[in-house]
């Protein structure tokens, strides 16, 4: 793994165990993670977790609160590798709305680090945790370490 993406998961893991105050998209580091992108306490902040991790990583992008924005066509990758973004698809909303980070890619298996998830891997979860998210279940993956 190059140095850059490391940077970007190592920042990721620090965030780990991060939780909401009362579970409701609120929280002192909620709403850093918010503030980054511009957005106000609560809010759904999955997409405001990936941006804030890159922001610390020394990115200017990706910056953005709103889940599908992540995978603009220069970004898609097919095959995922460490510090990539991933989306998962939301049939009853016709879109992607949930993302997190690839940590490592494993057979079918991704495992990920996520915000405003839980264990049982909900978009609407309390805080940050490490999942283990099947690739069948992911729509799109997006490099934004590559061109960055």
């Amino acid at each position: 793994m190059t140095g850059k993406r490391n940077d970007v998961l190592c920042i990721a893991r620090a965030e780990i165990g991060v939780r909401e105050l009362r579970g409701n998209n609120d929280g002192k580091r909620v709403a850093e993670y918010l503030a980054y992108t511009g957005i106000k306490v609560p809010a759904p902040w999955c997409a405001s977790y990936v941006s804030f991790v890159f922001g610390k990583a020394g990115y200017a992008q990706p910056r953005t609160a709103w889940s599908p924005a992540m995978f603009p066509i220069s970004r898609i990758v097919k095959e995922p590798k460490p510090a990539d973004v991933f989306g998962i698809w939301f049939p009853s909303l016709k879109r992607i709305a949930h993302v997190g980070l690839v940590e490592k890619v494993k057979d079918n298996w991704i495992y990920s680090i996520e915000g405003n998830s839980s264990p049982d891997g909900s978009r609407e979860g309390t805080g940050v945790y490490q999942r283990l998210r099947h690739k069948r279940t992911i729509n799109a993956y997006a490099d934004w370490i590559i061109n960055n």
